[in-house]
């Protein structure tokens, strides 16, 4: 059986291809087709859909986070497998093929998964509150031959305002390098760096284009492997004009309660009568009592910015009616998104805010990928940190600008044109029965696409 590499090449679309040749060779020689998304088009929703052929009501994964009831708090970019419901496609090859061989090389969800090999992004933190570049790795001896052959993993380049190229460079070194050793049947691989720029600057500038070109040179490897190679894309990124402050908006209103420490403002979800997890162009609202949800609707439907608002009936439609999703989904216009800020004044921020720190914000925060302009000092503080971590000394970073009119890029609804979606190709010049004959394939198909391509049923 011929080996399959999957590359999730994040915020790939038709546009950016003629700038991608490696990439587009795969379909020149194979075959290419507009892929479909799911809503939220994010990226662990998207991932789930691919490896489950479920929707998110299927799987339950309805974002990057969201409000976890049964213990009040708001978790985004959490990484076990358990979160994920359905059988995955690994799975579904090993009831047909015993000993079928799977390694995820930084797909989201890796820890506690049935993948034979895994290599995900795993801070150490230390007990004296630093936080130092590592990644989880099995199995475990595979660890110290990756590091030793690349370096300690990238952590500051894959997020922050320091995110570069040299992430990705990492991942696919590290990929060829577990394709020789383990030789599995199946290797997933996630490449982010199309991610950054494309926020940065939006989809349409010059950095674009030179990221598209910069990250196709650094795939050309792992695309010449002897193997079936599929290259596809979760969501396109479309111009970012316009933050919206739904939480502001809600508190404004006296539905979203904060607590006071050392005088700054945290959200208390224990006490609010509504609130949102934002993450890109779509907000989940929690609403804790049901006499609450005409305010609650009426308050968000006068924000500029939304387009649509998804209430539990609604929500089946969309595939997104799931016991993790709010009580309303709300969707921004094409142009706008959501910001999870919630305090009134900055002066009375959480020190997290002007921060990396994608584990204790509310929401999703794209502003972690600059420096803050209005600090002219800020890059000199930062490498002012850098040398206090190596002294083992503890520190709080502030570069992270409150200001979101930075942002220039945006994802997660569902895409307006097909230029702006995802899409993918395949070194295979036999388009499985999957693929449409309009050329389209699902989001929720993607799973049977990668078994049938290994001649293995799809039930």
């Amino acid at each position: 059986m011929r080996p399959l590499v999957v590359v999730d090449v994040v915020g790939m679309t038709p546009g950016l291809l003629p700038f991608m040749p490696n990439v587009r060779g795969l379909g020149e020689r194979g075959f290419r087709a507009g892929l479909g998304t799911v809503l939220p088009a994010v990226t662990c929703s998207v991932q789930s859909t691919w490896l489950t052929g479920l929707a998110p009501s299927g799987h339950g994964v309805v974002g990057n986070g969201w409000f976890f009831r049964e213990l009040g708090e708001v978790h985004l970019w959490r990484q076990h497998n358990r979160l994920v419901g359905g059988e995955k496609v690994w799975e579904t090859a090993r009831r047909f093929r015993p000993g079928y061989r799977a390694a995820n090389v930084c797909w989201w969800y890796a820890m506690g998964a049935s993948t034979d090999v895994v290599v995900t992004p795993r801070p150490i933190y230390h007990a004296d509150g630093r936080k130092s570049p590592d990644a989880y790795v099995r199995p475990p001896e595979l660890h110290d031959r990756l590091t030793g052959a690349l370096g300690d993993f990238p952590l500051f380049q894959y997020w922050g305002p320091t995110a570069s190229l040299r992430s990705s460079e990492w991942i696919v070194g590290a990929a060829l390098k577990v394709f020789a050793e383990q030789r599995p049947d199946l290797l997933l691989v996630y490449v982010p760096h199309l991610d950054y720029d494309l926020q940065r600057f939006g989809p349409d500038s010059p950095q674009a284009i030179r990221a598209a070109a910069d990250v196709d040179r650094a795939l050309k490897p792992l695309l010449e492997l002897d193997a079936t190679i599929v290259a596809l894309s979760e969501y396109g990124i479309t111009g970012a004009r316009r933050p919206v402050d739904i939480n502001r908006a809600l508190r404004r209103a006296g539905l979203l309660e904060v607590h006071t420490q050392a005088g700054m403002e945290y959200l208390d979800p224990w006490t609010s009568r509504a609130f949102a997890v934002s993450d890109h162009q779509i907000a989940h609202v929690y609403v804790r009592d049901p006499a609450d949800l005409a305010k609650t609707r009426a308050v968000i439907g006068e924000l500029a910015g939304v387009d649509e608002v998804f209430d539990r009936d609604a929500q089946a439609a969309v595939g997104l009616d799931h016991e993790r999703s709010g009580e309303l989904v709300v969707v921004a216009e094409p142009d706008a998104w959501f910001t999870y800020y919630y305090w009134l004044d900055d002066d009375r921020a959480p020190d997290f805010a002007r921060g990396v720190d994608i584990h204790r914000k509310p929401g999703y925060d794209p502003a972690e990928l600059f420096f803050d302009p209005a600090d002219r000092l800020a890059k000199a503080k930062a490498g002012l940190n850098l040398v206090r971590k190596k002294l083992g000394l503890r520190y709080t970073m502030r570069t992270v600008p409150l200001d979101p009119g930075c942002v220039r890029g945006t994802h997660g609804r569902l895409p307006d044109r097909p230029q702006d979606g995802p899409v993918l190709l395949c070194s295979d010049p036999h388009a499985p029965e999957v693929v449409e004959r309009d050329g389209h394939l699902p989001a929720t198909a993607v799973r049977d696409l990668l078994l049938n391509l290994q001649g293995i049923p799809t039930r």
